[in-house]
């Protein structure tokens, strides 16, 4: 029989223990990955004690509290604090989410923190999204017209096409749906993943586009967009509350429907 083991320099190990310098009111443990590419070390499970009576409720208060006080070194992303701009997603608890958003009462005993899963880190919590963006960028998230544009106005559409792209365009692109997907993980460099296959369903269902034809072209391709077997991990863990896995199963229907099936 096979064995497949990781290779031995991936492997987490456990990490530095960080003790408080004063004994908590309210203590709550996280245990934080951590991953420094130019150190020749293993990646590690660090270990930190805060005193919630002095934190905010979030995890990402938390992470903000370590780095200011506890460990500078400590590396990852935030920018809103609103679960708007998808900076912070990262895996909490063994879910992909916004740290900004997760509160901490939600998980019971120690607070895992990892990146998001299956993607390069490029240390500690920050993952490499290049591939990503390369992803959403092939689908030409933009609008594509033939007709000018109206020279005394917008284009205009009516409530009822308004309507189609509701949970469609709050998609933020952080991420937490792709890389919570199996196809993505084992066909990443080919499927586009959940999150780009919905931002391409919100332009294929914005009546002012005038490129559906193409659009829906470019996504024939047994891996682009048929790698998705309908898992629905992708939806579980949006926390946006968006449902990625049926705008994929809108552009497949729309691809049966153009062939007369």
């Amino acid at each position: 029989m096979a064995e497949l083991r990781l290779p031995p320099n991936s492997r987490v190990k456990a990490g530095k223990v960080h003790e408080p310098k004063s004994r908590p009111a309210k203590p709550r443990k996280l245990k934080i990955y951590r991953y420094d590419p130019d150190a020749p070390d293993n990646p590690r499970l660090d270990t930190y004690e805060i005193d919630l009576s002095e934190c905010g409720p979030m995890v990402l208060d938390a992470l903000i509290k370590i780095k200011n006080e506890i460990d500078p070194t400590l590396t990852f992303r935030r920018s809103c604090r609103e679960g708007i701009c998808g900076s912070c997603s990262m895996n909490i608890d063994g879910t992909n989410t916004l740290a900004c958003i997760k509160p901490m009462e939600e998980v019971s005993g120690d607070i895992n923190i990892y990146p998001l899963p299956h993607m390069k880190v490029i240390k500690d919590l920050v993952p490499d999204l290049t591939h990503f963006y390369a992803q959403y960028e092939s689908i030409k998230p933009w609008m594509q017209t033939d007709t000018p544009a109206p020279s005394d106005g917008e284009r205009l559409q009516s409530p009822e096409d308004r309507a189609k792209l509701d949970g469609l365009y709050e998609c933020i692109l952080c991420a937490c749906c792709t890389t919570s997907c199996p196809s993505y993980w084992w066909n990443g460099d080919k499927y586009l993943g959940p999150a780009t296959l919905l931002q391409a369903q919100r332009w294929i269902s914005d009546s002012r586009d005038e490129n559906t034809g193409q659009r829906l072209d470019d996504l024939e391709d047994p891996f682009k967009l048929f790698r998705c077997h309908t898992i629905m991990n992708c939806t579980q863990t949006c926390p946006k509350g968006l449902n990625p896995a049926k705008a994929i199963a809108g552009i497949k229907q729309l691809m049966v429907e153009r062939q007369g099936v």
